[in-house]
């Protein structure tokens, strides 16, 4: 058998071998290892420490609201003159937060990187509706923030109203945490 073949056998497989043991991991394999080591640094670091077989989709609430102190995208508050405004023209107090797109990315690589670790995908924390739900609100509401309407794609009913046309000015669960 060929290399070529083996590498063919290894994709169609889902195998994670490389072709060349020398190569580097992938910059996503690099990524979910960061990731999944920062959160376990996450847990251990609790009062008292959370072990992993503990862990629940609140505790990976928690982290995505701890990690909103580095984020880079700001988000303006409901009573910031500049919010609904997609290109505010003087700087304000309103605070940064993580982008929900990188919210969403670092889901999808801590999700994968708990069943790679021996993790159940029936009890992968990643993956509960709670954190749907979270993930939904942060977009929804940074989309309303930058005066960006966000509409929820859906079946085209007749004379149905989209949930995503009411204008609910606040956002439960995220713009209330510090």
């Amino acid at each position: 058998m060929s290399s070529s073949d083996i590498r063919g056998k290894d994709l169609a497989e889902g195998s994670s071998r490389s072709p060349g043991r020398d190569q580097p991991p992938s910059r996503y394999e690099s990524q979910k290892r960061r990731d999944w080591n920062t959160f376990n640094h996450y847990l251990k670091n609790q009062r008292p420490p959370i072990l992993l077989p503990h862990c629940h989709s609140n505790h990976v609430l928690e982290f995505l609201r701890y990690l909103d102190q580095f984020g880079k995208t700001k988000v303006h508050l409901l009573g910031c003159m500049f919010y609904g405004q997609p290109d505010p023209p003087a700087p304000c107090t309103c605070p940064l937060r993580q982008a929900w797109g990188s919210l969403d990315a670092l889901i999808g690589r801590l999700r994968a990187a708990y069943e790679e670790n021996g993790g159940s995908s029936e009890t992968n924390p990643f993956a509960s509706v709670g954190i749907r739900v979270y993930l939904r609100e942060v977009k929804e509401c940074q989309a309303k923030a930058r005066g960006i309407a966000y509409k929820k794609k859906q079946k085209k009913l007749a004379n149905s109203p989209s949930k995503g046309d009411h204008d609910d000015a606040s956002c439960p669960g995220f713009l209330t945490f510090s």
